[in-house]
């Protein structure tokens, strides 16, 4: 039985999702606190001027909190951060091969107002498992847990969330949108990977080396 840890982030990199695929059992991490630079806010996509980052803004409150959990964060709902991240998936990837057949799947998830980070999160989770038909068993963590002191049979991929990171594997290239523009990108947001591949992402995740 292969068991993960793993933190939820806002469309995790490529590499992110590939391990939550090939897992036959995944422990969401939700009893963590709070870092800045991480994918639990942000997301980076291929534009039309090369790599974009979408950022989610968090509430002033929580940025003025001392260490916060990641389940106690809010988003900073002032700004209209949900249209103006939509419009830029839309001009990255109205011409890539599959937008069309899965836009309707992801919509609601910027039309509908989230308060909580991790809520949000979960529900990009849960759109990319509709996507893709994917059916996994997944739990919540009850406490926090250092690396030493998991189980033998858990693989700790936590880390994976930190963004100032190089990806934790090679990555197959694959077409994208404005790649004779720019060359490839690697480990964007799992969506380049969907807009650009559709179905066939699944073949892709599952064939990622750890």
């Amino acid at each position: 039985m292969h068991k993960i840890i793993i933190s939820p982030g806002y469309f995790a990199p490529i590499d992110m999702f590939a391990a939550f695929l090939q897992a036959d059992e995944v422990f969401w991490e939700v009893e963590d606190h709070y870092q800045k630079q991480t994918y639990r806010n942000r997301q980076y996509i291929y534009g039309p001027n090369g790599k974009l980052l979408l950022n989610i803004p968090i509430d002033h409150q929580t940025r003025r909190s001392h260490s916060p959990k990641y389940k106690e964060v809010k988003i900073e709902n002032e700004y209209a951060w949900q249209r103006t991240h939509w419009r830029s998936l839309q001009t990255a990837y109205r011409n890539s091969p599959f937008f069309e057949f899965y836009e309707h799947e992801l919509i609601d998830l910027y039309q509908k107002k989230f308060d909580y980070l991790l809520d949000f999160n979960f529900a990009c989770v849960h759109a990319l498992k509709s996507c893709l038909q994917i059916n996994k068993t997944e739990q919540t963590t009850k406490e926090y847990l250092f690396e030493e002191e998991l189980k033998p049979d858990y693989k700790d991929f936590r880390s994976l969330i930190i963004a100032k990171r190089a990806p934790s594997t090679d990555l197959k290239e694959y077409e994208q949108v404005f790649q004779e523009k720019y060359g490839f990108y690697a480990n964007l947001s799992v969506l380049d990977l969907l807009f650009n591949l559709g179905p066939e992402s699944l073949s892709y995740l599952s064939k990622v080396d750890f």
